[in-house]
């Protein structure tokens, strides 16, 4: 989606960077926690110190190790060695009570370190420090779920930010029934905030990739909402809110070839899990985005095919997903051997997960895809990727005046007649229903504007025509309703919160 609005989101995140850590400090959220406080209950974890080596620490990869110097309590201390591509995550998992609440606590040095727990109905209690050479402790504090029995602690660092250190590590609460030792964690626990990010007071829970995959629902609306936004937005409120069912959650990205969302949470982890399963809850589905205008999508990451299916396929596994959408744009859209790697990955991962729907989304002009965009199109067909939309980017035409309403109905037909070149066998029925239309609701990145009119017309075309899909560039501008502000807060049109949605929301395909 537009760059403009996205370099204006990472200015904005940058700043509250430094903003929150004030407010963290003052707060005496990253203040010591009182020495011995609940030392009546004791410390659950063992080897807090890390005084007998690692275990039963487990560390990703072969990033952990133990260190006696410098240590802050005792002779040894564990560090973690984060690189470009791994955050060298260290977890420990144990038996706690239901409906309990506990404290958490750890010593740390280094830059962008981090301390979390996770587990079934727990919402992580996730502190982090930009850190230096002096050690700090980090504390917090959570309550167990109604069915909570055992929760695991995590530290990590941050890409490419260096090693860090971590001692003197503190569960305080009563203890659980202990868990056997073969017995895997409930959940994986998150990589939590970036530091290019404001990290949130507290992170989603995550919980465990469902066994079946969710009933597939009709989604004719779903705007896409930046989830890397400050703070994360909330699917059920937009959905109240708006009355859109469905959603397009933006951007997965790559740090290296590994996925991630937005270069801040692992997807692995299923991040904002319990948010889809709102929405699914509900009656809607979501779709997750691959790429967009800031971040490197996979494909332009992963060399090989086999990697860069490995790292869809766990999107995918990690939230039982039904529609996948990869926004292609920018260099991305030239990018010959990335677009035939993710077309062959995305043949493979339909193999693997039969009925999963797959759309493109792409730049546009009224007078229809450029030759590039064709190009990639063709390229999925050829790999045998069976595409449930093209899905097109239908603002930011840089021409002074042109009537946005007009330009994006005039964008649909002619991307409809090229699918008829590319697709001789369809029906003109089936051919619309392949079409998906994407404006930037308001004022677009070059000034001119989307209005509601524009939208109204949009959806009455679509009715007419039975569209694959509407959605727009971004559900939080429409809830936030501004005039005069940065685009990437505000339509800059007057309005009421949420008057696009409520528009787009008539249609139903």
């Amino acid at each position: 989606m537009p760059r403009a609005l996205h370099r204006q989101a990472s200015s904005r995140r940058a700043k509250l960077l430094s903003l929150g850590c004030a407010a963290l400090l003052a707060t005496g959220t990253l203040t010591a926690l009182a020495a011995g406080a609940d030392a009546a209950d004791g410390n659950l974890l063992a080897n807090p110190g890390f005084e007998s080596g690692l275990g039963p620490w487990t560390c990703t990869g072969s990033a952990g190790s133990v260190v006696t110097s410098p240590v802050h309590g005792g002779t040894h201390a564990l560090q973690g060695a984060a690189s470009a591509g791994d955050t060298a995550q260290c977890t420990q998992t144990v038996a706690v009570q239901p409906n309990t609440s506990y404290t958490l606590s750890a010593w740390v040095q280094g830059h962008y370190v981090y301390l979390g727990a996770t587990g079934a109905g727990v919402t992580d209690p996730a502190r982090w420090t930009p850190g230096g050479s002096t050690w700090t402790q980090l504390s917090g504090g959570f309550t167990t779920g109604a069915n909570t029995t055992s929760v695991t602690v995590y530290l990590h660092g941050w890409y490419g930010q260096g090693s860090y250190l971590a001692d003197d590590v503190v569960l305080s609460g009563p203890g659980g029934t202990p868990t056997p030792p073969s017995t895997p964690p409930a959940t994986t626990p998150p990589v939590t905030a970036p530091p290019t990010t404001t990290p949130p007071t507290s992170t989603p829970p995550t919980t465990a990739p469902p066994t079946t995959t969710p009933p597939k629902v009709a989604v004719p609306v779903a705007p896409y909402v930046d989830m890397g936004a400050w703070p994360t937005p909330s699917l059920t409120a937009d959905a109240a809110g708006s009355g859109i069912r469905s959603f397009t959650l933006a951007f997965v990205t790559s740090v290296g070839c590994k996925a991630s969302w937005f270069n801040a949470y692992d997807p692995r982890a299923a991040w904002a899990k319990d948010q889809i399963d709102a929405v699914r809850a509900a009656g809607g589905d979501v779709k997750v985005s691959f790429g967009g205008a800031s971040g490197t999508e996979l494909a332009a990451a992963c060399g090989t095919v086999d990697s860069l299916f490995a790292e869809y396929d766990a999107v995918v596994s990690a939230y039982g997903l039904t529609y996948v959408d990869f926004d292609i744009e920018g260099a991305a859209v030239s990018d010959t051997a990335a677009n035939d790697r993710r077309s062959a990955a995305l043949a493979r991962l339909q193999k693997a997960h039969p009925g999963l729907k797959v759309s493109l989304t792409l730049p546009v002009l009224p007078e229809g895809l450029t030759a590039e965009g064709v190009a990639i199109v063709r390229s999925a067909i050829t790999a045998g990727v069976d595409l449930d939309l093209v899905n097109v980017m239908a603002m930011d035409y840089g021409r002074a005046g042109t009537n946005y309403g007009d330009a994006a109905v005039q964008a649909a037909q002619s991307t409809h007649d090229q699918l008829k070149a590319l697709y001789p066998g369809k029906s003109d029925a089936q051919l619309w229903a392949a079409v998906g239309l994407t404006p930037m609701i308001g004022e677009n990145d070059d000034h001119n504007v989307f209005d509601q009119a524009a939208a109204q017309q949009v959806v009455t075309f679509a009715q007419q025509h039975h569209l694959g899909e509407l959605a727009f560039w971004e559900l939080s501008r429409d809830a936030n309703a501004c005039t005069g502000g940065a685009l990437y807060k505000c339509t800059n049109v007057a309005q009421q919160p949420f008057d696009f949605s409520k528009i787009f929301a008539k249609y139903t395909g």
